[in-house]
């Protein structure tokens, strides 16, 4: 399985992934779910997945070739706008999962959801979640973050946290205490953490982070997350009868 979580701030896009794809009990897996497409100076795009694995790397195989080849018509260095980039990789995504399904008699499930972030020189950082149908809806103020997989164990901190006002790093320990909630309900998500930094107009990723459990930033992060989850739910409002119970206990 997979959790991936995106946000687009003022500052500019943090992303964020695990890296587990099979939890059996004597079967735990690993593969990378965050993928760096870079034109320093010029254009960077960071894609995330969730679904298939071999429709996945179809579709990144395929946009590595054409970024390759100085002749190809369409790649993403040819493109002028991030709406025009998610197309693209939503068309590669169809036709993979189309072909794979043309292959085979199985009842194997092809399909693949991807998250595009990145920004073009001359325009603004664009965040775009791309389904399996090809289609692709972006972030918005009111929605500032993009999450695919196992997405409700870690949306309520995003919730109440992600605004476009917060700052990069603010950001990102948002996302990686919402991987840390994932984790702790849902053992298909799973260690080790990538997080990268593409900050507004460097048109680069600045900062590429992996966290495994022992990492000392992320066990003081999750460590310091779970203390003071506790402290503050200790520090909720007791109930009139509890009030009335302490007063009696003190007479």
């Amino acid at each position: 399985m997979t959790y991936c979580v995106a946000a687009k701030v003022n500052d500019g896009l943090v992303f964020a992934a695990d890296t587990r794809t099979s939890a059996g009990v004597d079967d735990v897996r690993t593969y990378n779910k965050m993928h760096i497409f870079e034109t320093p100076g010029d254009r960077v795009f960071v894609v995330m997945s969730s679904g298939n694995l071999a429709t996945t790397q179809v579709v990144l195989n395929h946009m590595r070739r054409d970024m390759r080849d100085p002749m190809a018509t369409v790649s993403l260095n040819t493109f002028k706008h991030m709406f025009d980039v998610a197309e693209y990789i939503g068309g590669l995504s169809v036709r993979a999962q189309r072909e794979s399904e043309a292959h085979t008699q199985s009842s194997v499930n092809f399909r693949t959801t991807m998250i595009l972030g990145g920004q073009i020189d001359g325009e603004d950082p664009a965040l775009y979640l791309i389904y399996p149908e090809g289609n692709c809806i972006s972030a918005s103020p009111e929605t500032p973050y993009i999450q695919i997989g196992e997405s409700k164990y870690g949306k309520p901190i995003l919730d109440r946290i992600i605004r476009p006002h917060v700052s990069l790093e603010d950001a990102a320990r948002c996302a990686l205490v919402s991987l840390d909630s994932t984790m702790k309900s849902n053992l298909t998500v799973g260690p080790p953490l990538d997080l990268a930094f593409v900050p507004r107009d460097a048109l680069r990723v600045t900062h590429k982070e992996r966290f495994d459990l022992d990492t000392p930033f992320y066990a003081t992060l999750k460590k310091s997350w779970g203390d003071l989850l506790m402290r503050s739910f200790m520090e909720l409002p007791r109930f009139d009868w509890e009030q009335s119970q302490s007063q009696s206990d003190l007479l």
